[in-house]
């Protein structure tokens, strides 16, 4: 069996060099142990890269596109971001959701502005999301972290549970305008479960309290600069990421204290090998993954001619139509059917950012949600679906690039299925993680811990579930920094 070269022999080695791997690859440097990252691929970051993946000169994100979690991680919050070259550019209009001809919704900076536009529904959106915008100090620590004690504001998390527990669909009965479910159902298909499923309306509820707190920004010149930045800070504290060095088992790295794993359960067997027993291997064989995804990016020689003007200045447009459609849209994926009109998460980064495209020229993002493991290239019903909403849109393509759910698993293995967000929405990853112990960062085998996507708080580029996987080997290498955290502070407004 193969060794994976390495200069020394280091305290800490990290596997996958994602925006969490390296997260918990910066926070045990800080904590003055020799940290050594491996990375497969010739570039490191995970989903989180930008790349000219249609002409020279236009900068796509490869996955991760829009911020909310970063401007809200207590991790990224204790390192600075400008200073290494990280500037979160926020659109006026966090998203919007056209509905035909000149109509949209759309949410704004502030839960006021927003409401103004909903007609009869403006006093249920100030009820539902005030309340929790005002709660979301305290909400935080509960949400960004793993969920195993009595929270430090348990009134504001019951509030908060009572709601977001539900199906989207309960919560989109209080709603009696198109616009307001229709805003509801966009948030909340990015939890990837049907809206009738329950906590649906958890992931949309926090996405648009995050909204109104601290935007959805871009990152300026494209998500690729947020690795960038982490793997400088890792290398001012003299950690060092080896990239083109695939690990198939963890006999291949140097022998060190601790071993951190940002790769999916799925990963974590084929690299434990024998070292975890059958039982235990079952267990981990269960962890749920959730619908693929078929992305395109385009290339633009101008910006995507929206009819509804609330669209042409938001930085992302939910694109399906009414809460119905949207909703039968991510029914027919559960039932592995792939939609004829499917609901569209596109990201237009140069209302904001003009530096990832010529001069006039635009960069458009775009997926769907898919069966898993899905080979259909989506690309003819997605433009179908923009060219409803913006018409024009077709003639300013100038080039395209499509990646189907097979093509996501193929360029990062952690995207099972296509999957991109580390694991199926539900009760058993939000509180025990894929190995299903009472600290979910844990594995079976001792000085080995998942610090990716598949554990608590879930996908998203925050780096919180390679901060709570570094404090959780600290404090079993009786470190004195190790230990977990009271919770995170609040989030400053962007």
């Amino acid at each position: 069996m193969r060794t994976v070269r390495c200069p020394a022999v280091p305290d800490v080695c990290v596997v996958g060099s994602g925006p969490n791997g390296l997260a918990a690859a910066v926070v045990l440097a800080r904590a003055g142990l020799e940290v050594e990252v491996f990375e497969g691929a010739d570039s490191p970051g995970g989903g989180c890269r930008t790349a000219e993946l249609t002409l020279p000169g236009f900068r796509h994100d490869v996955c991760a596109a829009v911020h909310p979690l970063l401007a809200a991680s207590p991790f990224f919050a204790e390192i600075d971001l400008v200073a290494r070259g990280v500037h979160l550019k926020t659109p006026p209009a966090a998203f919007a959701h056209p509905l035909g001809g000149d109509r949209a919704a759309a949410v704004q900076d502030s839960v006021e502005r927003t409401a103004e536009q909903l007609g009869a529904d403006a006093r249920t959106y100030r009820s539902v999301v005030g309340r929790l915008v005002a709660d979301l100090d305290h909400l935080l620590p509960a949400l960004l972290g793993p969920i195993r004690s009595i929270p430090e504001h348990p009134v504001s998390v019951a509030r908060f549970a009572l709601r977001g527990l539900r199906p989207a669909s309960r919560l989109a009965d209080r709603f009696g305008t198109e616009e307001g479910r229709a805003l509801l159902a966009g948030a909340c298909a990015h939890a990837m479960l049907p809206l009738s499923a329950p906590l649906s309306a958890a992931f949309g509820l926090v996405l648009v309290a995050l909204a109104h707190r601290v935007g959805w920004p871009v990152v300026a010149g494209g998500s690729g600069r947020i690795v960038d930045a982490l793997c400088a800070e890792l290398g001012a504290l003299g950690g060092q990421v080896h990239t083109g060095a695939w690990v198939t088992h963890l006999d291949e790295l140097p022998r060190s204290k601790a071993i951190l794993l940002d790769v999916s359960p799925r990963q974590l067997l084929d690299l434990a090998g024998d070292r975890i027993d059958g039982r235990r291997r079952r267990a981990l064989g269960r962890f749920g993954y959730g619908p693929g995804v078929c992305k395109v990016d385009w290339s633009l020689s101008g910006p995507v001619p929206w009819e509804a003007e609330a669209c042409r200045a938001a930085g992302t447009v939910h694109v399906g139509g009414t809460y119905e459609e949207v909703a039968r849209s991510e029914a027919a994926v559960h039932a592995s059917r792939h939609p004829e009109q499917p609901f569209v998460l596109v990201a237009q980064p140069g209302v904001v950012d003009p530096e990832r495209a010529p001069a006039g020229a635009h960069t458009l993002w775009g997926y769907c949600h898919v069966p898993p493991g899905s080979p259909v290239d989506m690309t003819d019903a997605i433009e179908a679906q923009i060219e409803r909403f913006a018409p024009g849109f077709r003639d300013l393509i100038l080039a395209r690039s499509t990646m189907t759910a097979v093509d996501m698993e193929a360029y990062n293995p952690n995207y099972v299925g296509g999957h991109i967000n580390g694991g199926a929405a539900g009760l058993r990853r939000t509180l025990v993680g894929p190995t299903m112990r009472w600290n979910p960062y844990r594995t079976p085998i001792r000085g080995v811990y998942l610090c990716s996507a598949s554990t608590p708080p879930g996908g998203g580029v925050h780096g919180m579930c390679g901060l709570w996987a570094a404090q959780r080997a600290l404090a079993d290498l009786g470190h004195p920094l190790g230990g977990e955290r009271s919770g995170p502070p609040a989030p400053a407004r962007a």
